[in-house]
């Protein structure tokens, strides 16, 4: 490639969506996202080919969706009448999960990726109710403008935020947390978490490239799940990458001996360890 791998954070969306049309794509898959490769493009597949390391590791990737996919069949036989996908980049479980079709989907991100997005899914239509919402969700008060407008239109919410979080500060998070326990009806919010071993093997191998891109990496809490607790989350759900892949018969052969050995669960700052975790909303939690 004649320009950097990654020109921008937009460019990770593309680059992560390889990862879902190659699981996509085997004879066993875990999912089906049959839009995954034409909204990665030829971009998406030079930034893959580019990036060696995530190669190795796009068992992580798949781990990830498929837990978050988990994740959300569960908020839909508990009566979820919202998902709020915040940086929803190029997800289409709109698309392509067995949803109900009275469900609301809310998708937020940065005006240019929703607007690539709608016009290579110009011809495609959702299952359920689609809103595409274009925000920086760096923008405190527009944020929580929405928050409480969405807050006030559903009864039970799932929050989706994929790949976000690790490119905020500490207080970032904080105060997006915080936010997002404001709403009563916002009840689960499931994200990944990086530890900070992890975070430091992946600046290395990756981490340079992002830098360039304006998107260092960032949060990795010494807490682990711990970190959320005092904005309103507690953790009910903590699910290992590595071990993940590992039950799922994804990881290479050279790791497979590592998933047979204890899971941190995210509490064992020192050790690499990358997951997903599922909050409940402790305010809603007090009152049920």
């Amino acid at each position: 490639m004649s320009s950097p791998p990654i020109r921008d954070l937009s460019d990770t969306a593309l680059w992560v969506a390889i990862y879902r049309a190659q699981e996509s794509e085997r004879s066993d898959p875990l999912f089906r996202d049959p839009y995954a490769r034409k909204l990665a493009g030829e971009r998406g597949a030079q930034i893959a080919a580019a990036m060696p390391f995530a190669q190795e590791h796009a068992w992580s990737y798949t781990a990830r969706t498929w837990l978050v996919d988990q994740c959300v069949e569960r908020e839909m036989r508990a009566g979820a009448d919202m998902v709020i996908n915040l940086a929803a980049g190029l997800d289409t479980r709109p698309y392509r999960m067995d949803l109900p079709a009275s469900l609301r989907w809310v998708e937020v991100d940065l005006p240019d990726m929703l607007s690539y997005k709608q016009e290579v899914l110009a011809s495609d239509r959702p299952v359920c109710a689609l809103e595409r919402v274009p925000m920086d969700l760096r923008d405190v008060e527009d944020r929580r403008a929405l928050f409480r407008r969405l807050g006030s239109e559903a009864k039970r919410v799932l929050v989706i935020s994929e790949g976000l979080i690790i490119y905020f500060e500490d207080d970032g998070v904080a105060a997006l947390a915080s936010d997002l326990s404001a709403p009563a009806s916002f009840r689960r919010w499931t994200t990944d978490l990086t530890s900070p071993s992890l975070l430091e093997m992946l600046q290395q191998q990756i981490g340079g490239e992002l830098g360039k891109a304006g998107s260092p990496l960032k949060f990795a809490p010494r807490e682990g799940p711990q970190f959320f607790v005092p904005y309103g989350w507690k953790p009910v759900e903590v699910s290992s990458l590595l071990h993940t892949a590992g039950k799922l018969k994804r990881l290479p052969s050279g790791m497979v001996m590592l998933a047979t050995l204890p899971d941190p669960a995210g509490c064992q700052p020192d050790k690499p360890w990358g997951g997903v975790c599922v909050f409940e909303n402790s305010a809603t939690a007090s009152k049920t």
